[in-house]
């Protein structure tokens, strides 16, 4: 692979919280600004070009330079927000990782989303839930709704959707009794673990469908959540790390947006000249089951593939949205880089997106 490909050096995030719980008191930018100063000084604190930080729901101000500003980085270091809704994190790390590309500079690249402290927002002094994700004449579905047409089209049972959350609730509570998380995780706020982990064996079978008639239920979507993640983008040659081989955004049917990911990885797959069988690591950002599922399926790959989110998804460990597929990137430099993989081992991170987008990412440990 050609050698001018930038290359993740260091990748943190911040435990993850359900909305409204342990870090329900800490705005977006200062929640950012704690990750984004720990990742810099795991890279030993180099010169940074820009933050470029993906973010969903607000409260705007620009939050990549707020979290530049709050992590100390000081008053020199501009800062950047993209809004790709759930794929946001991801996509942020793809620009950062071209820029880098480009010039050779060093840039801090992730997300962050605080549900609990995102404000509320109007329209003829009426407030709304979300902005639309496709102008009149789309389909525009929310993702709940999204998400269960979607099961409905593909025919996925509720007790499939149920046997896929499960596995990913019991791989994290197994990887969280391992300390698997631990050195990527920032204590912030008193907090030094991920909140959602588990659902009851009594729940399953006594949650309600959320849709009257579905198959989509509390414990097969994801918990709305808090957290950041970020990661260090240096330019070619600076190893140990994960060399950004391909990135990928794409478009699809705004009715389906749930089968994003997969057309998405195709593409980054044939941008970085790779097969799906050559990868050992996949995360998927697990917004609901139906989706992580579908999304599979569209690839040949079973509910159960063991690389695919090996120590639990956002299922179990939460959706912040913006911060979502950034944390998918830590999850990657967690089990490759940290857990001791060799040099050549190839890992894959994608989103599917709210108004019909992809997006993702091929990655190559380099020693």
């Amino acid at each position: 692979m050609a050698d001018t490909d930038p290359v993740v050096v260091a990748a943190r995030r911040s435990p993850l919280a359900v909305r409204g719980r342990g870090l329900a008191r800490l705005d977006a930018g200062a929640l950012a600004g704690e990750v984004v100063a720990a990742v810099v000084a795991d890279a030993g604190s180099p010169p940074v070009a820009d933050v470029i930080l993906g973010n969903c729901t607000g409260p705007g101000g620009n939050l990549g330079r707020i979290a530049a500003l709050a992590a100390g980085l000081g008053i020199g270091v501009p800062g950047g927000t993209v809004d790709r809704q759930c794929g946001s994190g991801l996509a942020a790390i793809g620009d950062a990782a071209l820029a880098t590309r480009a010039d050779g500079r060093t840039r801090v690249a992730g997300g962050v989303e605080s549900a609990s402290t995102a404000p509320v927002r109007m329209h003829d002094g009426t407030p709304f839930a979300r902005a639309p994700f496709a102008p009149a004449g789309f389909a525009d579905p929310d993702m709940l709704r999204a998400a269960d047409d979607l099961a409905a089209h593909d025919g996925l049972s509720r007790a499939r959707q149920d046997a896929y959350a499960q596995r990913s609730h019991a791989r994290a509570t197994t990887a969280r009794a391992a300390g698997r998380f631990d050195a990527e995780i920032v204590p912030v706020a008193g907090m030094t673990g991920d909140e959602g982990i588990g659902v009851s064996a009594a729940a399953w079978a006594r949650l309600a469908p959320l849709v009257d008639g579905g198959t989509v239920t509390a414990a097969t979507s994801t918990r709305i959540g808090d957290g950041a993640a970020a990661v260090v983008i240096a330019p070619a040659g600076s190893a140990p790390g994960l060399a950004i081989r391909a990135t990928a955004v794409v478009g699809c049917d705004p009715a389906l947006p749930g089968i994003g990911a997969a057309p998405a990885i195709e593409a980054a797959l044939a941008q970085a000249e790779r097969s799906l069988a050559e990868v050992a690591a996949i995360e998927l950002v697990e917004a609901f089951a139906a989706q992580s599922i579908a999304v599979l399926s569209r690839l040949g790959l079973g509910d159960d593939d063991a690389r695919v989110c090996a120590e639990g998804g956002a299922l179990a460990l939460g959706h912040p949205w913006g911060a979502s597929g950034a944390v998918a990137v830590v999850r990657l430099f967690s089990r490759l880089v940290r857990e001791g993989a060799p040099a050549g081992t190839v890992g894959l991170a994608a989103a599917s997106v709210g108004g019909g987008l992809g997006v993702a990412a091929v990655f190559e440990v380099v020693r």
